[in-house]
């Protein structure tokens, strides 16, 4: 669970933290394709057939499949307004999204994180690091089984800078929001999912080498089945 932290601590703390100011020169970034917005199952089927799948082939996953997983998650529904697929608090965003991939599966190995605005990835990271995530949620087969791990992180102070106390609370709702989206898409597009909350955050996050003030909330491995 995220560590405890006083509001007041938070507002202190500089504004200047957080992924979007990663100022990596390094940094590779891969287009996505566009998103399909007309699918071949209603509604009504994906939730009727959503599961939770835990066991996955080596079925290629392709940049299209990881385009839509990544819009249904967080992408911009409406470019006028910056509305995404799945709502926040106040329009604060405090949620990243990161794609774990094996070699074999596009956009290639490595560790990518998804910018909306762009409809793109950022490669933070050169090497699979699945088997490593998986020493570190209590060795649960699905993520060192799926050729795609995604990670969904937090910013607290993204929200708590117009939220304050409740700032937690809506950071958790809107991770539920996201994950719930990724699970249809993966249903809509017989892929197989689960969503993995247990595991060593400060672990995580030192892997990852995620920013100061960035939280681990769900692990959720990908797959065709």
């Amino acid at each position: 669970m995220l560590p405890v932290i006083s509001i007041i601590t938070l507002m202190i703390i500089s504004n200047c933290f957080g992924p979007e100011n990663n100022t990596n020169d390094n940094m590779e970034t891969i287009s996505l394709p566009e998103p399909s917005l007309e699918g071949d199952i209603s509604l009504e089927k994906t939730l009727k057939d959503r599961r939770s799948v835990r066991s996955y082939s080596d079925k290629t996953i392709s940049a299209g499949i990881i385009s839509q997983l990544a819009w249904a998650a967080q992408g911009i529904s409406d470019r006028v307004n910056n509305f995404r697929t799945a709502p926040s608090a106040g329009a604060t965003y405090p949620i990243e999204l990161y794609f774990v991939v094996s070699d074999g599966h596009e956009p290639g190995e490595g560790v990518y994180r998804y910018d909306p605005g762009d409809h793109a990835l950022d490669r933070v990271h050169s090497q699979d690091m699945r088997r490593d995530i998986y020493q570190m949620s209590l060795q649960q087969e699905p993520i060192i089984d799926a050729p795609v791990v995604l990670v969904i992180t937090g910013v607290l102070e993204r929200t708590a800078q117009r939220y304050g106390e409740r700032a937690e609370r809506f950071m958790y709702m809107e991770a539920g929001h996201v994950s719930q989206n990724i699970y249809l898409q993966s249903t809509a597009l017989e892929l197989g999912t689960v969503a993995i909350g247990a595991f060593d955050d400060e672990g995580i996050m030192e892997l990852m080498e995620l920013e100061d003030g960035e939280y681990p909330l769900y692990i959720m491995p990908v797959g065709h089945y």
